[in-house]
């Protein structure tokens, strides 16, 4: 007998502001769907979810939930009046014999149950907000957001968690990853209408591009049907005789539903500027180590930054990676060590705490306001990559509206703010970027034009991120901060490292017979501090020829792609692909052997 669904929304009509949000909406959770909710900032999809746990009253419509159904709904701004911990709040509605759940829970998602809600970060108030919905075990579960201010080590153990649970779960989330791993249907909201896919987040591209191409071709028959009968009406037809008039009707009624077609939302129109052309080298930091009180952020520390690399800086919430980004670019000074800045560095910001926005402020002063965007003697304009631009002109491009132009920063979502830092960012020109966290709150599309910019950007980025996926699409570098102080450098992304760290045993390292230092060649003399190395220089010494044996065979493995005379005309994106990570993995080698031969020659004088 099949199960009654756990919940149902029939004939759902909401408006916001005079404008239509949903029409005719009709939806079902069945028992055990486990679905992604995707769509553009602003498409309604934390507002949906909303009506799905009954907080939002749709104009017309109803809601229907079986009686017995449990729902819990995580909330991206959680109320927590009453309540004087995080604790007493996450096992509020729980019975105490029940309470040691949240414990567990929130060991899994590294938050103190102790702290008092006065005193805690708008992160461990939304990690208690999931904590609190992940110890109730409701049989149908909304999630908004819940990977915004978790770490990486965090995403995984939820990830876990919801692989394992029974309940049902509609989620809505940034991180591809995140949905891939989890989402067995998808609900698209476009423009007004929720349609529904049973394939996973995986499938969601293929899907919305068969769709629009599908509307492309109907607008364009409907065009070309319109186009004939107008040319009918005008081409001397009678239209005052009875048996025309029906068709003249149908001309309108065709006239109507065309005019009624809304176009698609096109992606923001972002580009940074490169500027001029920093040094080769951007940045030398030698032997640098950190301190806060009794907790070790850095051990001593080198890195080399070139012209062009993108490094990533990953690892726990908490555990530095802010402060060394600081460091490496002059805005913290290090305990010991030195940080050398390289020469004609131009260098943008964005922080994760959206400091730069006033939250009191319109966004047209928020940008009419910066110093570097100011145009003397014009209200209205706002320099941009070094050409005067109108300050709503500019908005548009970044998917604002006339009417928000005007409006507080404050009432922004958290992408639209994301946005308006972006747009702040990419004005001016740069030819260094630290990004601290730009990828929370963007909706996937922003995303991937973000990726695709900061592939095209000729200089330098400095990126910290919790978003695998992004990682692995624009790092060619990573710096994992495992704590204790420990930093460690590995070529490539987030997926480069997980396979790297000495923990992954197991992986074959065979060799390819190339020029270059040879593993078995390699001296281990310095891996105790020898030869006035530093420690970090040591562990690099000790671990550079696995890794230059890894980059070899990975080379090595390329090229025999690539020698397939029939790749290009038979797999094009394939052999784009192939290309692109055979310069990178060629790259990442010279720069290996460079630092090794530099650290033998150091270890040996």
């Amino acid at each position: 007998m099949a199960r009654a669904p756990l919940l149902q929304l029939n004939d759902i009509s909401l408006t916001f502001g005079g404008d239509p949000l949903f029409s005719d909406l009709d939806l079902v959770v069945q028992p055990g769907d486990r679905v992604a909710l995707v769509g553009r900032n602003g498409s309604g999809k934390s507002t949906l979810m909303r009506v799905m746990a009954g907080l939002v009253e749709p104009d017309t419509g109803e809601r229907v939930l079986p009686v017995g159904v449990t729902t819990g709904y995580m909330e991206q701004d959680p109320a927590m009046g009453g309540f004087a911990t995080l604790g007493d709040f996450a096992a509020s509605e729980m019975d105490p014999a029940e309470a040691y759940r949240v414990e567990m829970v929130a060991e899994g998602l590294k938050f103190d149950p102790s702290t008092e809600i006065s005193k805690a970060s708008g992160g461990e108030r939304r990690r208690a907000a999931l904590a609190k919905l992940l110890a109730e075990a409701p049989e149908l579960m909304l999630l908004d957001e819940p990977t915004n201010h978790l770490d990486i080590e965090a995403i995984a153990w939820l990830e876990n968690e919801l692989k394992q649970t029974r309940a049902g779960y509609v989620l809505i989330s940034h991180d591809r990853a995140f949905l891939t791993a989890l989402t067995r249907a998808t609900l698209w909201i476009d423009r007004g209408q929720v349609r529904r896919n049973e394939e996973g987040f995986e499938r969601f591209e293929d899907w919305r591009e068969k769709v629009w191409e599908e509307e492309d071709q109907q607008r364009h028959k409907l065009d070309r049907k319109i186009k004939s009968e107008a040319r009918w009406a005008v081409e001397g037809i009678s239209a005052r005789r009875k048996r025309n008039q029906g068709r003249l009707r149908n001309l309108q009624q065709m006239r109507q539903e065309r005019a009624q077609m809304i176009r698609r939302q096109g992606t923001a129109d972002m580009a940074f500027d490169s500027g001029g052309k920093s040094g080769k080298r951007v940045i030398e930091a030698k032997g640098i180590a950190k301190s806060y009180g009794d907790k070790s952020i850095l051990h001593p520390f080198d890195l080399r930054v070139l012209r062009g690399d993108r490094v990533a800086f990953v690892g726990p919430n908490g555990v530095g990676k802010t402060t060394l980004l600081n460091m490496l670019t002059g805005r913290t000074e290090p305990d010991e060590g030195e940080v050398v800045l390289g020469t004609n560095l131009d260098i943008a910001v964005f922080d994760q705490n959206r400091a730069q926005l006033d939250p009191e402020m319109s966004l047209w002063e928020s940008l009419t306001g910066s110093p570097e965007m100011r145009v003397a003697g014009e209200a209205d304009q706002v320099m941009v990559r070094g050409q005067p631009r109108h300050v709503v002109g500019y908005l548009k491009d970044f998917l604002f509206t006339d009417a928000q132009a005007r409006a507080p920063v404050k009432s922004l979502s958290g992408g639209e703010k994301a946005r308006l830092l972006l747009a702040k960012i990419m004005a001016q020109p740069s030819n260094l970027l630290v990004l601290d966290e730009p990828t929370n709150d963007l909706d996937i599309e922003t995303l991937d034009l973000l990726q695709d910019i900061l592939g095209d950007y000729e200089g330098t980025v400095l990126l910290v991120s919790h978003d695998r996926d992004f990682l692995d699409r624009v790092a060619t570098q990573t710096v994992a901060m495992e704590g204790d102080g420990r930093a460690t450098v590995y070529p490539g992304g987030w997926s480069d490292y997980r396979e790297q760290r000495p923990a992954d045993a197991g992986v074959e390292r065979s060799r390819s017979e190339k020029s270059g230092p040879k593993a078995q060649d390699k001296p281990q003399k310095a891996a105790n501090g020898a030869g006035g190395l530093s420690y970090t220089e040591a562990h690099r010494l000790k671990v550079l020829p696995e890794e230059i044996s890894r980059l070899e065979a990975e080379i090595g493995k390329l090229e025999a792609l690539l020698a397939d005379p029939a790749l290009y005309s038979r797999e094009p994106v394939k052999f784009r692909k192939a290309t692109e990570a055979l310069e990178t993995r060629q790259a990442a080698l010279g720069r290996a052997e460079e630092e090794w031969l530099t650290l033998e020659d150091k270890a040996g004088n």
